[in-house]
């Protein structure tokens, strides 16, 4: 995965009343925040691991956040989108956070970054 593709994961819904430049420190601040959250499981933020789909910033500032999991029988299910909205909600400029958990399509070893293939040595 190119960094142009993770980049392009956060997007304002358009048309946005947010300053562009305020949208850009937002979803650097995210990410930042999203990779503090890790799957028990795998030594890997969920960011690196490919487990965010995507993100939607309203004109509000409202964050909405589709996720997925490793696997659905992740035994942390219940309790990871409860870790993301938190870690977003300390994102500053951010008003209110939604985290679906969505398993369409299907995770898979090939949504990771570089580094995550790195990592777990999977080169």
């Amino acid at each position: 995965m190119t960094e142009e593709a993770i980049d392009t994961r956060i997007q304002p819904t358009m048309p946005s009343t947010i300053p562009e430049g305020e949208v850009e420190r937002i979803t650097s601040d995210l990410i930042g925040a999203l990779k503090t959250v890790y799957d028990p499981e795998i030594p890997v933020d969920i960011y690196e691991l490919g487990l965010i789909y995507k993100v939607d910033l309203d004109d509000n500032r409202n964050l909405t956040i589709d996720m997925t999991l490793t696997a659905p029988g992740c035994p942390v299910a219940g309790e990871m989108p409860g870790w993301v909205e938190n870690a977003a909600r300390g994102v500053e400029g951010i008003q209110d956070v939604t985290v679906n958990m969505v398993f369409d399509p299907p995770w898979d070893a090939s949504r990771m970054s570089e580094e995550a293939q790195v990592a777990l040595n999977w080169w």
